[in-house]
């Protein structure tokens, strides 16, 4: 009778206090009914064994979802979850880095200035992320609650009852086909990246030298009033970089207009480049003094080591890439 009444307790102490004492009732009279009339522990422990677990039972009995998150909603919870957080955790980034360098005294040393910002921007994308994840999980939560539907049937993201019709709407995307949401958060980073040290290049690329003080920057490896004469192309490269990561996101998988806009992309920035790089006063006049003499050649067979290699490793990139578009395009 003790395993009985504990039971009973288990149940009725996750059912609101008002349904209790009805609800234990209803429970002790069913399990007595189960029960034969002269029977011992084993007979009790098989009867409970059919009712199942104490929790599934009281959630059965209740009339509030004993879940933070259901079935009906989590699909949807966890497509939302996934769009929200690479865009939230890109912009953060994108903001910190900015905000970083508005306020930047150039005192400090620009691999310091570097390494600092990785391990802030590690941070930044941390807190992002745990701030998105708890606030769409209370939101949802909420909906889960306030859902007064019996229907417990998963939603599709139109916040509908799933039909057979809305296969039509949905394309078979191959797995090789298909784009990740890491690969658009990737090429999202990578633009901030090589934009913010074109930007402040003067600051962040270039020759280091260790000491007691930590890193000592000797020289800018690029000039920066030459780069920046280049600013609206650049900032061009940099809206149509952004704006194929978002139609790959939409997407979700390459097409041959995708491959044909990122042939464009990487033609365009291939151009830019080059433009940059044959300008003779690209590269500053210190760095090219110290490699020069670093590696025994003069200042002219640096350059045109560095120029011609730059444009070689530059054009095979883009060209794998193209390559890699129109083969999974034809997926």
């Amino acid at each position: 009778m003790n395993l009985i009444e504990v039971y009973i307790q288990e149940v009725t102490r996750r059912l609101p206090e008002k349904n209790r004492e009805d609800i234990a009732l209803e429970l002790r009279s069913t399990i007595e009914d189960m029960l034969p009339e002269d029977y011992g522990e084993e007979d009790v422990k098989a009867a409970l064994e059919k009712l199942g677990s104490p929790i599934s039972l009281a959630a059965g009995y209740s009339d509030r979802p004993m879940h933070l998150i259901g079935p009906r909603y989590f699909d949807i919870y966890v497509t939302l979850l996934k769009m929200i957080l690479p865009i939230a955790a890109v912009i953060s980034v994108i903001s910190m880095i900015a905000q970083y360098f508005i306020g930047y005294g150039g005192n400090e040393a620009a691999l310091n200035v570097a390494l600092s910002l990785m391990g802030q921007g590690i941070w930044t994308v941390i807190e992002v992320s745990v701030q998105v994840f708890f606030w769409l999980t209370v939101v949802f939560a909420v909906i889960e609650r306030t859902d007064q539907g019996k229907d417990q049937q998963p939603l599709t993201p139109s916040l509908k009852k799933w039909t057979p019709e809305d296969l039509k709407n949905i394309s078979y995307v191959p797995e090789k086909k298909a784009i990740s949401k890491c690969q658009v958060f990737g090429s999202l980073m990578w633009t901030a990246i090589w934009a913010t040290l074109y930007f402040y290049a003067d600051h962040l690329v270039g020759i280091y030298k260790g000491g007691r003080d930590g890193l000592e920057f000797l020289a800018a490896t690029f000039n920066q009033e030459v780069l920046l004469r280049y600013w609206p192309i650049v900032v061009m490269v940099i809206g149509f970089e952004i704006a194929l990561s978002l139609y790959q996101l939409i997407k979700g998988q390459w097409t041959k207009r995708m491959a044909l806009s990122n042939t464009a992309l990487q033609l365009m920035a291939t151009i830019v480049f080059i433009v940059i790089l044959i300008n003779p006063n690209v590269l500053s006049a210190e760095f090219v003094t110290y490699m020069a003499d670093l590696f025994t050649i003069t200042a002219n067979e640096f350059r045109t080591w560095i120029v011609g290699g730059g444009i070689f490793i530059f054009l095979l990139s883009a060209a794998i890439n193209v390559w890699e578009g129109f083969r999974k395009a034809r997926i």
